[in-house]
């Protein structure tokens, strides 16, 4: 038998198809796996059993898609090509086949796991298993047949919504929507459950003639427009062609299970495949994998976790612990100022966990502790007080002695240097930061902070800490501004230094939007919070020596904040800035470059300084921190796709033209050929 899949035909005369990635402690759909499953299949046709099953031997889950990192070994279209080709072979195959055939799912079945799943004729999905078509993500879209058989078996507007947001949903939902046909507690109920299906074969699930009404020729067009309209909301033509792909596959065949359809699919995401969204897209999961590999150092688990500042950061950060399991603990000067965190908590709960007993427990796990009592028994104690060096390091002083030997002292400073925070400690080494973005809930970018005197293994065990809680950590350098708002403020200021020449808000962020930003920078600087903006800019005059905005200082002075007071630049309507969106298109053609060359140019000064250890980190932390424009896979990659001696004159046109804030830095001349430095 094959390194990948073993099967064996018990005495009820069913097959049990198996899968085992040898290699990996999940199973994945490289080449070598599809092909494998091809021989097997024929094996099997051979032997003619009563029925066959297919299931995961591995503990956490079906298949989780396919092997992402052989994308990026493709030279071009015609090769993803012949990849898709074969798979969808091998799924017809299996489809085919003459007894009955059954997908046994438990844990993740994502992507291809799915797909395979469909072209079974029945599907026992274990409770807790989450099943999904993710490849949208990837700015590519099913292709072993998976937008012609999921349209087929749950009707067009089920399927087309799975595909187009690509998020999974729990084997209780697709059981109600036809996706599932049967659901159980557990594996051993789930092999029971299979083979019932087997002996009783019933017919196989389509959807209803209500839910096939939007398949009619008269009607698709219609619903394909709309469908267009929604998507462009938030996803370009020009930046995410995928989603489109998908609408116009559909809108052309509805859901005939037809050769023609089979080939369309398999062209349209080759196609995708070898364009420049999916290479960069690919990129950005695999920058997500290297991040999330380096909270691994560290066998340290996290159960206590002790909050001390209870303002919008420290208790939305202790708020997300409490969703991620652990006890949480939340101290401030008084009982008024705690009370806020708690409540928004509730509502975090409330969003994020549907079930009344698990908001319940949630709470559960967070609570007031205004005499910081449990410092004593925290295995992490975050300090998220004010952007003062001072009153952080008096802080210190009173808890430093109530820690646990090995508990992780942390602060969620936005732009301090340890050195200076930790220079009065005992023992400085198990200062780190911990550094979170805001919204604690959306960002999942954590910044975890490094001076030359802390401790590796205290480092080490803030890494593990943050996978811990389901976030990103990048390790960095204890630098002014660190890696994300090292790189922002330039970016920001330039925006407000652009309106006090008279921009409008609305055409500066339209710009960036225009360059794929997911939000300008006005907008962006309101939702950190001009206050927080104002701090870190300070530091940038301090030790950089960057200019303050004036506008920038007025605006915290008079209490406009941002989105958190309901004025910052915009002002706020529950929630949402008010645009005049005819002032979008004020600005003049420079304004894109305007903004978006003091940022490279501050992501080449971290790669001289090395405030991460690698370019892969720098463009991940950028994306993960601040948002750039994914598709274009990083500033760096940016950088290089464009050509390096390009931006770099633009730098210098800018300098000309607006002063000594565009300079270019030293560090040009490392990605420059000899000719242009």
């Amino acid at each position: 038998m094959g390194s990948h899949w073993s099967y064996e035909v018990d005495q009820e005369g069913f097959a049990w198809l198996a899968i085992d990635h040898p290699d990996s402690g999940t199973n994945t759909l490289s080449q070598a796996v599809v092909s494998e499953l091809g021989t097997r299949i024929h094996e099997i046709a051979a032997a003619s059993p009563r029925g066959l099953i297919i299931y995961s031997k591995k503990k956490n889950g079906f298949i989780a898609g396919a092997d992402i990192k052989e994308f990026t070994t493709l030279k071009n279209a015609d090769e993803a090509l012949t990849l898709i080709r074969n798979g969808q072979k091998i799924f017809s195959e299996i489809e085919a086949l003459p007894f009955p055939t059954v997908s046994l799912i438990h844990g993740f079945c994502m992507g291809g796991g799915l797909e395979l799943a469909l072209a079974c004729r029945y599907r026992v999905a274990v409770k807790g298993a989450k099943l999904g078509l993710p490849e949208i993500k990837l700015g590519i879209h099913p292709g072993f047949g998976g937008t012609v058989r999921s349209v087929r078996l749950i009707g067009p507007s089920a399927a087309l919504q799975m595909i187009l947001r690509g998020n999974p949903v729990q084997a209780g939902h697709a059981l109600k929507i036809g996706l599932a046909d049967r659901m159980v507690n557990d594996l051993e109920q789930g092999r029971n459950e299979a083979r019932l299906l087997l002996f009783e074969a019933p017919p196989v699930h389509r959807a209803g003639s209500g839910a096939n009404l939007l398949n009619l020729t008269l009607l698709r067009p219609w619903v394909a427009r709309r469908l267009r309209d929604q998507v462009k909301k938030h996803a370009r033509p020009d930046f995410y062609p995928a989603p489109y792909a998908v609408i116009s596959l559909w809108e052309r065949f509805g859901a005939a299970a037809t050769p023609a359809h089979y080939e369309a699919e398999a062209h349209s995401i080759a196609s995708l495949m070898d364009s420049p969204t999916a290479r960069n897209l690919v990129r950005v999961f695999l920058l997500q994998d290297k991040l999330k590999a380096l909270g691994k150092r560290s066998d340290v688990e996290v159960r206590h976790v002790h909050v001390i500042g209870a303002g919008v950061m420290g208790g939305d950060i202790a708020a997300w612990c409490a969703l991620r399991g652990l006890q949480v603990s939340v101290e401030d000067r008084e009982a008024r100022f705690v009370e806020p965190a708690l409540a928004r908590a509730r509502k975090l709960f409330e969003r994020q966990l549907h079930a009344p007993e698990q908001v319940a427990e949630a709470a559960g796990r967070l609570r007031m502790d205004i005499g910081g009592h449990s410092i004593a028994e925290a295995d992490v104690v975050i300090e998220a007080i004010s952007e003062n060096p001072d009153a952080k390091k008096k802080l210190y002083a009173a808890i430093e002695g109530r820690l646990k030997p090995q508990a992780i002292l942390a602060t969620n400073t936005s732009s301090i240097r340890l050195e200076k925070l930790s220079a009065d400690l005992e023992n400085p080494g198990r200062l780190v930061g911990i550094h979170f973005f805001n919204p604690v809930a959306k960002m999942p970018l954590v910044e975890v902070v490094h001076s030359p005197g802390t401790d590796p293994a205290m480092t080490a065990r803030a890494l593990s800490f943050v996978r811990q809680i389901d976030r990103l950590p990048v390790p960095v350098r204890s630098m002014p501004g660190f890696l994300v708002n090292r790189v922002l403020m330039p970016y920001l200021l330039e925006a407000v230094q652009a309106s006090m020449e008279g921009i409008p808000f609305e055409a500066i962020d339209q710009a960036a939007l225009d360059f794929g930003m997911p939000m300008g920078p006005v907008e962006l600087a309101d939702t950190v919070g001009l206050d927080v903006a104002l701090s870190v800019a300070g530091i940038f005059a301090e030790e950089l020596g960057k200019p303050v905005p004036e506008l920038l200082q007025s605006k915290v002075q008079a209490g406009q904040l941002g989105k958190k007071s309901g004025q910052g630049f915009y002002r706020y309507r529950d929630g949402k800035a008010i645009k005049d969106l005819s002032r979008a298109r004020l600005g003049n053609t420079d304004l894109m470059d305007r903004l978006l060359l003091p940022l490279l140019n501050e992501v080449i000064a971290c790669r001289r300084e090395q405030v991460v250890a690698d370019d892969d980190l720098i463009d991940a932390g950028v994306i993960f921190g601040t948002g750039f424009a994914p598709f274009r896979g990083g500033p760096l990659r940016y950088i290089r796709e464009t050509g390096s001696p390009s931006i770099y004159e633009r730098l210098r046109h800018f300098e000309e033209r607006f002063g000594e804030r565009f300079k270019p830095d030293p560090g040009w001349s490392a990605l420059l050929p000899p000719t242009a430095r």
